[in-house]
């Protein structure tokens, strides 16, 4: 039998998305065979559902409810249901508009169970009252001006979006099934995100007292901050929405980081998200994404350095790495060393904004070809991994002896950790945890300040044995921290600690291994007198 029944938590990635949100939930599972694992995956789009990736044979099951198909489970309330929905929803519309974390919690439960016990929420949250209740909430006392603004359009348009967010109440994911199957029969619900992802969890300690463990590694309330607030592409939510999505996913941060059991950032920087909406410092452990140091070992055990000459930067090109900085940078690079070289090697690519930092290299190199896609004598490179140049990221971060990070925004800095599994130097912008996976291997400069990051990169292309003694620290240092080995071993140790702690089941007491894994196998020995022998009526004990 399995040591611990796992309810893994995801909402638009394992086992489905690609990328380090999927990746680092898969090498978890994989690196616990003992324990059974139980996928619940929310999911974003119908194509992301058909490329669900091979799961390992102790994944129980995986359940999936989507976030963007129509939820009518055709229910309707009668009379008494129908203010019973209007106390809870009003409750949690006033949490949301004036900020209070109390209304908020009782409205979120008190919905919670009225979804349980009679269905019907998907029709109820779109109704007529929904949004008069929202629309009083918004103009009563307390309210921001933004909300307090609010049209009809706005109104209707948060009352959609909120739906879609509390569909998890009305999921049949809790209850324990004929097979044993539900997050009410497992023994620790690991949500891989906060914020929605997060929700299922809540309930089912709510419900059943399951523990919650939350990891975050970019933090949720973040990410929608920088997408709803200035910082993301495409059409923008209107002033009001915006304002009203904040103060949901900010209202139920505060609910989950003061629920969880146990919450799991991973870096310095999202912990003091965390701290900063309430966690307590008691429940919180810092555990470092894990990441296949394999795959760099060819590189950062080689003799060969890489080109003395070329900068080396690997990413997805977008905004936010600032790519535009970076170019001015070396244009300054390249009037005090003119055989420097940048090599610009894309994972991924906005368009519009690739288009954008091969026209200003054009400008900045009228001399050259800065399109090319091959180094040669040229002093600025667009490549791609997996193209000759570079069929795989290692190769690419081999081919200089200096890495480079621009970003203006960044969570954990992935390229960063790769690069130091390679040995390279490092020149980065000291944003989100980059100082804290650094930790004094590389150098470290401002943002948005090119001439810092000229300086920077010239000091280290300059000085060759000091590039090699900070890229074998840099790898000395993500060899010890930023394994899939720590990874896990860290969440064994926390998965056995929340177990050993006990829950607070009614069925349990609170005592660990109070229900014995016999009880999940069909047969006598799952009926209450296994336990505990009738007495033999013949025998004095029974007269």
């Amino acid at each position: 039998m399995p040591l611990v029944r796992i309810g893994l938590l995801t909402e638009g990635g394992y086992p489905y998305a690609t990328g380090e949100a999927r990746l680092w939930c898969d090498r978890l599972v994989r690196g616990l065979p003992q324990h059974e694992f139980e996928l619940y995956a929310l999911s974003r789009s119908a194509e992301q559902e058909r490329a669900r990736v091979p799961l390992p044979e102790h994944v129980a099951h995986v359940r999936t409810a989507p976030l963007w198909a129509p939820a009518d489970d055709g229910r309707t309330y009668a009379r008494r249901e129908r203010r019973r929905f209007a106390d809870c929803f009003g409750e949690l519309v006033h949490g949301i508009c004036a900020g209070a974390p109390d209304p908020f919690a009782a409205g979120l439960y008190g919905l919670a169970d009225l979804a349980r016990e009679q269905g019907g929420l998907h029709a109820a949250l779109r109704s007529e009252s929904a949004v008069r209740a929202l629309e009083g909430a918004c103009r009563a006392h307390g309210a921001s001006r933004t909300v307090q603004a609010a049209h009809v359009a706005d109104l209707l348009e948060f009352v959609d979006e909120l739906e879609r967010m509390l569909r998890p109440l009305s999921l049949d994911w809790y209850e324990e099934d004929a097979r044993g199957e539900g997050l009410g029969a497992v023994d620790v619900c690991h949500a891989a995100a906060g914020g929605v992802a997060a929700l299922p969890g809540l309930l089912a300690k709510r419900f059943f007292g399951v523990p919650l463990l939350v990891t975050e590694y970019g933090v949720q309330l973040r990410a929608h901050y920088l997408s709803h607030l200035g910082a993301g592409r495409g059409e923008e939510p209107r002033p009001a929405v915006r304002a009203l999505l904040a103060a949901f996913h900010l209202r139920l941060a505060c609910e989950i980081y003061a629920r969880a059991d146990f919450l799991t950032p991973g870096n310095a920087h999202a912990r003091r998200w965390q701290e900063r909406c309430g966690a307590g410092r008691d429940r919180l452990r810092t555990v470092h994404p894990g990441m296949e140091a394999d795959r760099f070992a060819t590189v950062g055990e080689s003799a060969d350095r890489g080109d003395p000459d070329t900068l080396v930067w690997v990413g997805r090109v977008e905004p936010a790495k600032d790519l535009i900085a970076l170019l001015h940078a070396f244009a300054e690079v390249r009037r005090a060393e003119p055989r420097a070289r940048l090599r610009i090697f894309a994972t991924a690519a906005d368009p519009g904004y690739l288009a954008d930092c091969r026209s200003l290299a054009a400008q900045l190199f009228p001399d050259e070809a800065a399109d090319s896609v091959t180094v040669g004598e040229n002093s600025v490179a667009f490549e791609e991994i997996g193209g000759p140049e570079a069929p795989s990221a290692a190769d690419a971060y081999g081919a200089g002896r200096v890495v480079v990070l621009s970003s203006v925004i960044e969570g954990f800095p992935v390229t960063l950790a790769e690069a130091m599994f390679c040995g390279r130097a490092t020149v980065s912008t000291d944003v989100g945890a980059v100082c804290e996976v650094i930790g004094g291997t590389g150098l470290v400069v401002p943002p948005r300040n090119p001439r810092a990051l000229a300086e920077a990169c010239l000091s280290l292309l300059g000085d060759a044995e000091r590039a090699e003694r900070l890229g074998a620290a840099a790898r000395a240092r993500a060899l010890e921290l930023f394994t899939v080995a720590q990874n896990v071993a860290a969440f064994q140790e926390i998965y056995l600690r929340l177990l050993a702690k006990g829950s607070g089941r009614p069925d349990g007491g609170g005592i660990p291994f109070a229900r014995p894994p016999e009880a999940r196998v069909p047969g006598h020995w799952t009926s209450p007198t296994w336990a505990k022998p009738a007495p033999d009526p013949t025998s004095e004990a029974a007269v």
